[in-house]
């Protein structure tokens, strides 16, 4: 087994800023990796009441992605962004949704996310939040949060469509 590289010794004395990288691309890779190996039915498929199944979800990931490293930092709209209103509607799976275009806006959202931050200190206040400015650190904090959650959700809903395909031994 491969240990995640958040837990690989050279995170442990590195500069926090990269530690917080390191996490939040750990979660980010487990989110996005999610859906490897399923059918799109399987990515689809929905098995609680809410809006969650693992596209949605990782749909709504991008949304985060472009909400706290996008808007929080440009001050653009959600409107001029291109991404829903609201966190609910960013579950919405549409028809010409697919694993693989899901995934690669993910990506795409994640290296802009990067790039949004690569000049940015820690302390540094992003203006464009509906709560006020907020450091880069809180934000960090709070996209790791959510990621976690997130991941945790994918990991049993994966489970149990996995658990569908094959027999009991």
């Amino acid at each position: 087994m491969v240990s995640p590289p958040s837990v690989q010794p050279a995170v442990f004395q590195a500069p926090l800023r990269d530690q917080f990288e390191a996490f939040l691309d750990e979660h980010r890779s487990a989110l996005h990796d999610s859906l490897n190996g399923l059918t799109e039915e399987q990515a689809r498929r929905s098995l609680v009441p809410s809006k969650t199944t693992l596209l949605g979800l990782v749909k709504h990931a991008a949304f985060v992605e472009k909400v706290w490293f996008d808007e929080a930092i440009t001050c653009r709209s959600r409107t001029e962004i291109g991404i829903p209103a609201s966190p609910d509607e960013s579950f919405d799976v549409h028809d010409d949704d697919t694993i693989a275009s899901v995934q690669r806006a993910h990506r795409q959202a994640c290296a802009a996310s990067r790039r949004a931050t690569a000049d940015l200190a820690l302390d540094d206040l992003l203006r464009g939040n509906r709560r006020g400015p907020l450091p880069l650190r809180w934000v960090y904090l709070h996209t790791l949060r959510e990621l976690a959650q997130h991941c945790g959700h994918a990991d049993i809903l994966r489970e149990q469509i996995l658990a569908g395909t094959t027999r009991p031994l």
